[in-house]
Order: structure tokens, then C-alpha cells, then sequence
């Protein structure tokens, strides 16, 4: 029956310079290698039966390596895939120039203002989702487009 602790002092090194030549990266290797032998030790009651440890020790050491090298490659192509799904552009000046105008209405105007302009909704829709008569709703469409109008008249003359 082999000791656990002279098994690693054997061979920790040994395991971790090949997987260190594998992966590229001395801290994989050595964190796959101590992984192995924690897996080791944890089974030791039987792996130390075996009539070579260390070869189960490095198989387990290799198989982690594989398995963090195929997790790695997934996660590789898929971000690729991403890069290559078309981006949406943001929003152009006049959106973020509407929105910013749309922002000073008060907000009984500016829901108004975007239910029928912005969401095809009919006077009478808004009238009935807000709970106010069709003349409250004209009332704020009017203010709106003219609240709106001075705003950006007044942007045209500023710039």
C-alpha cells in the first residue's frame, strides 16, 4: 500500500510540467494536477490498492485537462457565434432628440402623444384607457404638438 503524501511528493512535478507542456498555462496545469490528487485522496482506500496510483492520478489529471479544454472551446465558438449575429444600431439622433422632447411634456401629454403617434391608438382608445373624455385627450394632443413644436423650433434656432 502506497502513502498518499509520498505519492504526491513524487510526482506532483512530474504530472504538472507535462500538463504545463499540454495546456500552455503552468496555473492550469497545476490546479488540473491538484484537482486529480484531491479525487485521489479522496478514494485513496481504493486507488492505493491499484498497482500503479500514479497512473490513475495522471489518467484523472489528463481526463480534467481534456474536459476543461473542450469547456473552453464551447464557450470559445459560441462567443464567435456572437460577434457574428448581426448588431442592432442603436437609436439615431432624432429618436434620442423625440424622446428628450418628449421627456419635458407632463405625463398626461406625453402618454397622449405617444398612444396615438407613436402606438396608432385613436382618440377614443386613449380617452378610454386614461378614464377622460375625447375632448380631455384633443386637449392634450394640441398642448403636446405645440408644446413640442416650440421645443424644437427653438432647438433649430439654438444650433
Amino acid at each position: 500500500m502506497t502513502d498518499f503524501d509520498e505519492l504526491y511528493a513524487a510526482h506532483y512535478g512530474d504530472l504538472t510540467v507535462q500538463l504545463y507542456v499540454y495546456f500552455g498555462d503552468r496555473q492550469e496545469a497545476q490546479d488540473v494536477v491538484q484537482e486529480a490528487f484531491c479525487r485521489a485522496l479522496q478514494r485513496w482506500r481504493q486507488v492505493s490498492t491499484y498497482d500503479d496510483p500514479v497512473a490513475w492520478v495522471r489518467r484523472v489529471a489528463w481526463n480534467l485537462a481534456t474536459s476543461g479544454w473542450r469547456r473552453r472551446r464551447t464557450a470559445l465558438n459560441f462567443l464567435r457565434r456572437q460577434r457574428d449575429e448581426p448588431s442592432v444600431a442603436g437609436p439615431g439622433p432624432d429618436r434620442v432628440a423625440l424622446v428628450a422632447a418628449l421627456a419635458t411634456l407632463p405625463p398626461a401629454q406625453r402618454r397622449a402623444m405617444v398612444m396615438h403617434y407613436l402606438g396608432d391608438m385613436s382618440v377614443a382608445e386613449i380617452a378610454e384607457r386614461e378614464s377622460v373624455s375625447s375632448n380631455t385627450v384633443k386637449s392634450w394632443l394640441h398642448r403636446g404638438r405645440t408644446a413640442l413644436a416650440a421645443h424644437f423650433e427653438s432647438e433649430v434656432h439654438h444650433a
